[in-house]
Parts: structure tokens; C-alpha cells; sequence
């Protein structure tokens, strides 16, 4: 499990990115880096230095691994801006949780959350009612678009709103290559980067509830009353997987996107954010979280005393 001071820095770091954006989140970390959390960021980089890129082939177009400390692992193509599909609907859950609304509220499907971009199906049907809570969860464990949809629809202001405020919150987090434009990412014109995302996933480890929705293997909900539940499944294989300790996941796809996924996960002790856009197959993410898995265990073992 982790240490206390490195949570406790990992904790200050993304508190600061959230309320003070880029600027005070370099002051952050020089400080940060200045004590003795310092001492155990080196410790990190130079584990990371064991590790050979050569040795690591990758189908995800656009990667970034990076430690708990900002320390970058592993970058292919970090800084190009993508579409990135349904991982938006990690910014959507952000700002839902952000205006603290009652999550018990309960709120009904309408015609209005009906995909109109790629005019995808849902089993969520109109006139089905939940709270927001079991909105946001299902959108983010599942990735359920009428979901995402109807939370932003039922923000003060409406949906315009909403959208403002996701590209104001980037902004507070020095996400300055991203772009949003709707809450379920089925629009293509929702970009950022791989780098950029690394921040909202960061930011997103501290809401609880984001983390256990989209860690939760299966859930069922109950909109209507004279039906029986809906069941849902989480979109990412990996969760609930002995080997892997997943902290925060989510994934997306449309075809301008390709796979995509970010998670929180730990391994060799590590803290460690995974972000992988635009893989050509379904298993792809998956397999390029195993393949990275394996090469930095590999380097581990060889970096440990004997």
C-alpha cells in the first residue's frame, strides 16, 4: 500500500491543480520537490531509468505513464490532441459532483437523451427515472450515453452550462489542449491530449464516488417500477482481475477515437496513471496494459537489492 507521504503528496499536488490551475501546480510541486517527498521522487526516476523503451511495442497510438511524483515512465505521441470518446465522461462526472446537487434526486430519461450523432441504441429507455448518483454511476462504469445525457441536461442552466463549466474546470486544471463540447464524448470534436488527461485522472482519484463506479464490476438499477432490473457491466476487463489494483478506470470508443483508456493502478508499490488513446482493436488497451505491466515489473526486479 501506499506510504503516507507520498499520498499526502500526491493529495496537495492535484488539490492544487484543481484550484489553482498549471501555474500553482508547478510552485506545488517545486515545493513538493524541495522536502523530503523530493528524495523518494528521485528514488522513482531512477527506477524508472532501468527501464528500455526499445523493448516495448505498443498498438495504442498515443501513450502516457506516468508515476505519482509527475515523473514521466513511458510517452508516445502525449501531446497531440485526439478525440477521446467516452473518457469524457470523466469531466462530466467531475463537474456533476462539483455542483453538489442531491445525488438522490430522481430524474427521468427523456427524448432529449437520445443519441442523435451516432444514433447508438441504449436499454435505458425513455421514461425510465433514477437518482443522479445511479446515473453517474452506470455512466461511468458502463459507460451509458442517455446517462451522461440526461445529467447534463438536468444542470442548473442546461446542457450550455454544463459544457461551459467542463471547459472551465480544464482550464482550472491545466488541461490546455483539451476541448469539450458535449457529457458523453459521442461527439468527435471532444479532444485533449494523452498528457492533459493524465491531469483530469489525477483530479479524479479524489472523488470517491468516480472511483468506486468505475472500479465496481456490476451493478443493477431499477428505472422502471414495473420491470425488472437493468444489469450492468463494467466496459474495462481488467477490473476485478486478481493481478491488477485499479484505483480509478475508464474507457471509451467511437470510430474517430478508437480504443481508448485511462486508469489509477499500482504496481511494484508504484502509483502510477495509464492513458491509452486511439488502439486499433478492443483488446488493445488492454493488452498494452499488460505488455507496460510486465516491463516495469521486469525492471523492478533487476532495480531491488538482492
Amino acid at each position: 500500500m501506499r506510504t503516507k507521504s507520498p499520498v499526502l503528496s500526491w493529495f496537495l499536488l492535484a488539490c492544487t491543480l484543481a484550484a489553482g490551475g498549471a501555474q500553482a501546480a508547478d510552485e506545488m510541486q517545486t515545493a513538493l520537490t524541495d522536502s523530503s517527498t523530493g528524495k523518494l521522487s528521485r528514488a522513482s526516476a531512477r527506477l524508472w531509468t532501468q527501464l528500455d523503451p526499445s523493448r516495448l511495442r505498443l498498438q495504442s497510438h498515443h501513450v502516457l505513464v506516468m508515476d505519482r511524483f509527475g515523473n514521466e515512465v513511458y510517452a508516445k505521441g502525449a501531446d497531440q490532441a485526439v478525440p477521446i470518446a467516452s473518457i469524457t465522461k470523466l469531466m462530466t462526472a467531475i463537474v456533476t459532483l462539483d455542483a453538489h446537487l442531491n445525488p438522490n434526486e430522481r430524474i427521468k430519461i427523456t427524448s432529449q437523451d437520445r443519441d442523435l450523432v451516432k444514433h447508438t441504441s441504449s436499454r435505458l429507455g425513455v421514461g425510465g427515472t433514477l437518482t443522479r448518483e445511479e446515473l453517474l454511476q452506470i455512466a461511468l462504469m458502463s459507460s451509458e450515453n442517455r446517462a451522461a445525457s440526461a445529467l447534463a441536461r438536468t444542470y442548473p442552466g442546461g446542457r450550455e452550462a454544463f459544457v461551459r463549466a467542463m471547459n472551465r474546470k480544464a482550464k482550472e486544471l491545466g488541461m490546455r489542449h483539451s476541448r469539450f463540447v458535449d457529457s458523453t464524448g459521442l461527439d468527435e470534436r471532444n479532444t485533449s491530449t494523452a498528457r492533459d488527461l493524465a491531469r483530469l485522472v489525477r483530479a479524479a482519484e479524489h472523488y470517491p464516488l468516480i472511483g468506486r463506479a468505475t472500479t465496481t464490476q456490476h451493478a443493477e438499477v431499477r428505472p422502471y417500477s414495473h420491470r425488472g432490473p437493468l444489469a450492468y457491466r463494467n466496459t474495462n476487463r481488467l477490473v476485478g482481475k486478481e493481478n491488477w489494483r485499479i484505483g480509478l478506470s475508464k474507457t471509451g470508443f467511437i470510430n474517430e477515437a478508437g480504443r481508448c483508456l485511462v486508469m489509477s493502478v499500482e504496481i511494484t508499490r508504484q502509483p502510477l496513471v495509464f492513458i491509452f488513446l486511439d488502439a486499433p482493436g478492443k483488446l488493445s488497451p488492454l493488452g498494452d496494459s499488460n505488455r507496460l505491466r510486465s516491463w516495469i515489473e521486469a525492471a523492478a526486479a533487476r532495480h531491488s537489492p538482492s
